[in-house]
Order: C-alpha cells, then sequence, then structure tokens
C-alpha cells in the first residue's frame, strides 16, 4: 500500500535528517489515521490516500503564495522541498489532451455528466478544475 512506502520514506528522511520530507510524510500519515479511526468503519486504501497527498499539496501551495508575498524566502524553499518530497507517491497527472480526447469520446456532453464520469473514473488523476475548464470550453 501507498501509506506503507510513506511510512518507509518517512524513516528514511528521519535517518538523513531531512526536517521538510518528515514533517510533509508526517502531516500525510497523521491525516491518514484520522481517517482511518473516524469512526466510519470504511477501509481507507491508496485512492484515499493520493487524495490526502493531493489536498495537502495545494494546502502548501497556498501557504508557499503567502510565504513568497511576504517575502519570507526560507519558509517558502521549506514548502517547495515539502512539495518535492510528496512527487514521487502522486499519481501521474492526465494531460489537456488526455481530458478532451475522453471528453469528446463521451456520449452525454452535459457539465454534471462529464464531472460525474471523471470523478468516478479518474479521481486522483486529473486535476477537476482543468477538467471543468475543457468542457466549459467545448
Amino acid at each position: 500500500m501507498l501509506i506503507d512506502e510513506i511510512k518507509k520514506a518517512n524513516i528514511e528522511a528521519m535517518k538523513a535528517r531531512d526536517v521538510d520530507a518528515r514533517s510533509a510524510y508526517s502531516i500525510v500519515m497523521s491525516r491518514y489515521t484520522e481517517l482511518k479511526t473516524n469512526g466510519s468503519g470504511k477501509e481507507v486504501g491508496d485512492q484515499e490516500v493520493v487524495s490526502i497527498i493531493l489536498k495537502f499539496e495545494k494546502e502548501l501551495l497556498e501557504e508557499g503564495e503567502g510565504y513568497k508575498k511576504a517575502g519570507r524566502e526560507a519558509q517558502y524553499s521549506s514548502i517547495l522541498r515539502q512539495i518535492e518530497a510528496l512527487k514521487p507517491f502522486k499519481p501521474q497527472m492526465m494531460s489537456e489532451e488526455e481530458i478532451r480526447n475522453i471528453i469528446s469520446s463521451l456520449e452525454d456532453k452535459s457539465m454534471p455528466s462529464i464531472m460525474k464520469y471523471f470523478k468516478a473514473n479518474y479521481n486522483g488523476k486529473c486535476d477537476m478544475s482543468l477538467v471543468n475548464k475543457i468542457a466549459r470550453a467545448i
């Protein structure tokens, strides 16, 4: 499972004294544990771990922009290193061309239908805001 790989990477980062990577991995593991023990009884798999990583990355990017605007370069570079540490655990995102091809192959090209299809079949493998933008352009 993906979470096991992250745990191993966390141990390696600990040995290497990589504070930024450890911070990123620890937060992902914490959110995984939180999701697993929230009482829903739902199985937490790789798809949920990918969702945690993508959401955390988005939060880091927003935080990094704040540091950049404030001129706090040390914190900004720390955020970038955390994002870099998470890259090996993210799936390959779909390109605009791939998204366009899938949308054009769909029978029902209504916005709700397109979004529902991508959410069900490609969740975590594509940027949903990009899907929305492309679907509106078609």
